[in-house]
């Protein structure tokens, strides 16, 4: 009983992690590729200070620094400039509120 609890844990862990690996590849056309320039340009005007970016897994990995001194990194998609994933290291006293949607939503 205990082996099969086991072997449908593991191959639910291995769908499930296949499935997240599959979702962070971009796989947009290079001929449709914008310039990394223009991503850099996009991101500064938010207030983020960009270390790099680099190709990973067909997107663009950024990693820099938000407009509150939080370390970010982030994915996008290299033709629509669309971001994929974003994680954010939050300084000490630092929350997620200016990354959410503050507004009100009516009923």
């Amino acid at each position: 009983m205990k082996s099969r609890i086991l072997a449908a844990a593991m191959l639910a862990g291995l769908l499930a992690s296949g499935a997240a690996w599959a979702d962070s590849n971009c796989d947009e056309p290079v001929a449709n590729w914008q310039p990394r320039g223009m991503l850099r340009q996009q991101l500064e005007q938010r207030g983020w200070t960009v270390q790099r970016i680099k190709v990973d897994d067909g997107c663009y990995e950024v990693r820099g620094t938000d407009r509150l001194g939080n370390r970010v990194k982030a994915k996008y998609g290299p033709a629509s400039l669309r971001i994929r994933k974003l994680e954010i290291d939050f300084s000490e006293g630092g929350d997620a509120s200016g990354y959410l949607d503050q507004g009100q939503k009516t009923n």
